[in-house]
């Protein structure tokens, strides 16, 4: 996908009229006093990077559990990452940065510990009392769980914030009020009662390129990552024609580079290509809708920061490599199923004595609540643990505690 060089934005006052406007913001649940010295949105990105939840970040498993080794991706490097990129495109397409880079730093601070394992057993658990689901746990996290300010709990992020927190892949109900991914997590709804996120329309431009950023993230990383496991071989990355002629190109520029150089090579070729693809089809999809507005981004009915057709077949093969040589090999599906009993064996333990989740904010009125309320909270408790703290406090309630390496 070809792009116009000379349309990018860069440096300051630079901001196009499509973009997110800070000065101009729909404002927080609870207003404060403006600051004298950062917009709305530089103050939002600055109150993620502050809290408990990021810093946790670091401890969360992105495919490989910690034990695998010290250079493999967690949620942490994941996040910074995908912030880099998000960044970067929205410089590009002159958006707001600060609030391309708050919704990218604040995407996973619902993922549980041992990635999409832990989600998936979380949920499975929860699910008679409403199931779980990571991006309305984000939500939850920044509006009620986080407690750092005397006057509310949560962040107090501005609408536009929390709109592409929870808008960045899309709608989530169609103009008809269905779900269009089925039921809206009730988390979600429970916020919007109080502070109304619009649901059926898309999000802003910001939201989007954060979203098409964390799917070029982990389409390179992990790649990276299971060359460096050994899931992974080069051999398999040439089945993939994007990638093969990446491959090529690297082999006849460097045909005596050694292997770790070769992978980084083809990487940043890789995010490159990918980055700018979806400025790419951005700008042509901005030239034929002509937003005027953040609004009318909104209003718009599509997605317009995303990959080409081209690159969206690219995006799918790649998936498709992961999943089926990583994400469902033999020894990660192992660890997955070990690690998934960890999860388990916590929240029956919580639900039957509250009392064993130390430092919890309310364990001392969990004779009051109701079964799903404290179902609810008992998955807070959960969720918000790092991978090494769910194994310790394991270790600590159980005789024996399964083996993730």
């Amino acid at each position: 996908m070809t792009f116009d060089r000379y349309a990018l934005g860069f440096g300051a006052g630079q901001r196009a009229i499509y973009a997110a406007d800070p000065w101009s913001s729909r404002g927080r649940l609870y207003a404060e006093t403006a600051s004298a010295t950062r917009s709305d949105f530089q103050r939002d990105r600055d109150r993620i990077v502050h809290t408990t939840a990021f810093r946790r970040l670091k401890h969360k498993t992105q495919v490989f559990i910690a034990a695998d080794g010290d250079h493999y991706r967690t949620r942490l490097t994941h996040t910074i990452e995908v912030a880099q990129i998000a960044r970067a495109l929205a410089r590009a397409l002159k958006l707001d940065e600060d609030l391309a880079e708050g919704v990218a730093l604040v995407h996973d601070f619902g993922h549980t510990p041992f990635g999409h394992t832990g989600e998936d057993a979380l949920h499975e658990v929860l699910e008679p009392y409403g199931g779980f689901d990571h991006n309305a746990q984000s939500l939850r996290i920044v509006t009620k769980l986080e407690r750092r300010y005397a006057e509310f709990d949560g962040l107090n992020l501005t609408w536009e914030s929390l709109e592409g927190l929870v808008k960045h892949n899309g709608p989530l109900l169609t103009e008809s009020g269905q779900g269009t991914r089925g039921p809206v997590p009730q988390p979600i709804l429970d916020y919007c009662m109080l502070h109304d996120l619009e649901l059926a329309s898309f999000a802003s431009l910001e939201a989007q390129v954060a979203a098409i950023a964390d799917d070029i993230a982990y389409n390179t990383h992990d790649i990276d990552d299971g060359l460096r496991s050994g899931y992974l071989t080069f051999d398999m990355l040439e089945e993939i024609p994007f990638l093969a002629k990446l491959m090529h190109e690297v082999r006849s520029r460097y045909p005596a580079l050694e292997p770790s150089r070769f992978t980084h090579e083809i990487m940043r070729r890789q995010i490159t290509e990918m980055v700018e693809d979806v400025i790419g089809y951005a700008q042509a999809a901005i030239r034929e809708v002509k937003p005027q507005s953040a609004t009318d981004v909104r209003r718009a009915g599509r997605v317009m920061a995303t990959f080409s057709e081209a690159m969206a077949v690219t995006d799918r093969q790649i998936k498709k490599m992961l999943f089926t040589r990583i994400y469902r090999h033999p020894e990660v599906m192992r660890v997955r199923a070990n690690a998934a009993s960890i999860v388990v064996d916590l929240f029956q333990a919580y639900m039957n004595d509250p009392q064993l989740m130390q430092g919890h904010y309310w364990v001392d009125r969990i004779a009051e609540m109701k079964e799903p309320v404290k179902a609810r909270h008992v998955g807070d408790y959960l969720a918000g643990m790092t991978d090494n703290y769910a194994i310790s406090t394991h270790r600590r309630l159980f005789d024996h505690t399964p083996e993730l390496r």
